[in-house]
């Protein structure tokens, strides 16, 4: 049971709100550099991004706390509406999926936000088994379902007031990147498909981060295969990924992306649903898929982002050089960007918008 709850001591270290770093553990200049941690107890709805909504006003973006059911479990999503909404009015509309680790509140609520005020419905919600969804054993990351989570969100959205269902698109965030480019090659709701930093989770849970455990892959497998063996008798559940770290220690990370990602994460952006942590059993699922199979199947315009400064852009290049399904597609680099700082460094996260919108408005235009 303790293995299912969060960490009391990292519910306490969550819940510090004026954390101080440098630009230096940060790796970004001094100009982009936060300096105070978000606090999500200072918000309504416990969002953890700058400009996040904290009431809901007549003629602006409002959000939308939701709860569904998808396959017998509780699904918390957030929807987010335009300015001056009419809800017997018809607008394109999105589905974003969220990095792994993630929630709702971080990333994704930012770009669902910052999309309904350039005229879309949103939604974003937190993956079954993870955030405030239900679901157990706790932290459970299969890719059937986190893809089946996209397409759950697909079919709330569908029914929400003011959704032109033929106008629905998809848009997925480094882990949720991946997911989406496997959801939406089945999935032909939806008319055009974006990405940014996108992570193919399956590669690097089996070969590890840039190809770097190549010669470990039987033994993991191993690993995860004894960790459900002890979970179908009743025995300990296993995690892997977490880890608490101390500021020096997460400054000595060899990768941007880790770097980085534990600052965001456990530092600037930290949310008591949000965890690195996954069961070591979902390594049977993560290590035998990869987001580039049959992706030839997605035959709908595809825009796919990421920094190129990225440590990840790799997974970006190479998914896109196989998308030959779809005729309609582009790779846009935003130039100096690494891949964490594309969730909320601002002249990033316009320079996202700013082939985002145009793309959505393009592919989603009224018939």
């Amino acid at each position: 049971m303790a293995k299912e709850i969060i960490d009391t001591r990292r519910r306490e270290f969550l819940g510090a709100s004026a954390l101080v770093f440098s630009g230096a553990i940060l790796g970004v200049s001094s100009m982009t550099t936060r300096a105070i941690a978000a606090d999500y107890k200072q918000n309504p709805f416990t969002l953890v991004y700058d400009g996040a909504i904290t009431k809901n006003e007549p003629g602006k973006v409002n959000i939308h706390p939701m709860k569904y059911k998808l396959n017998g479990l509780d699904v918390v999503a957030n929807v987010y509406t335009p300015v001056d909404y009419d809800p017997v009015r018809k607008y394109p509309t999105l589905v974003l999926a969220h990095p792994n680790g993630g929630v709702k509140e971080q990333t994704t609520g930012l770009y669902a936000q910052r999309l309904a005020e350039r005229g879309f419905i949103t939604i974003t919600a937190d993956a079954a088994y993870q955030g405030g969804s239900g679901g157990a054993p706790r932290s459970t990351d299969k890719p059937q379902f986190r893809i089946e989570d996209i397409h759950g969100m697909a079919d709330f959205i569908s029914s929400f007031p003011g959704v032109d269902t033929t106008r629905l698109g998809l848009f997925g965030i480094c882990g949720g990147g991946g997911y989406s480019l496997a959801a939406a090659k089945s999935d032909k709701r939806f008319k055009a498909v974006a990405t940014l930093s996108m992570f193919n989770s399956g590669r690097v849970r089996r070969n590890g981060f840039r190809d770097s455990q190549m010669e470990t892959i039987q033994q993991r497998l191993q690993q995860a295969s004894a960790a459900r063996a002890q979970e179908a008798a009743g025995g300990e559940i296993l995690y892997s990924g977490d880890a608490d770290m101390t500021d020096a220690q997460i400054a000595a990370l060899p990768f941007d992306l880790y770097r980085q990602g534990y600052e965001y994460y456990w530092r600037t952006n930290a949310h008591p649903g949000s965890t690195f942590r996954y069961t070591t059993s979902s390594l049977m699922d993560l290590m035998r898929w990869d987001a580039t199979d049959e992706i030839a199947l997605i035959d709908v315009p595809l825009l796919m982002i990421a920094g190129s400064a990225a440590d990840t852009l790799y997974m970006t290049e190479e998914a896109f050089s196989k998308a030959t399904g779809t005729t309609d597609k582009e790779l846009f680099k935003i130039e100096g960007a690494k891949h964490i700082e594309t969730y909320w460094v601002p002249e990033y996260v316009e320079a996202a918008l700013s082939k985002l919108k145009p793309f959505f408005d393009r592919h989603l235009a009224s018939a």
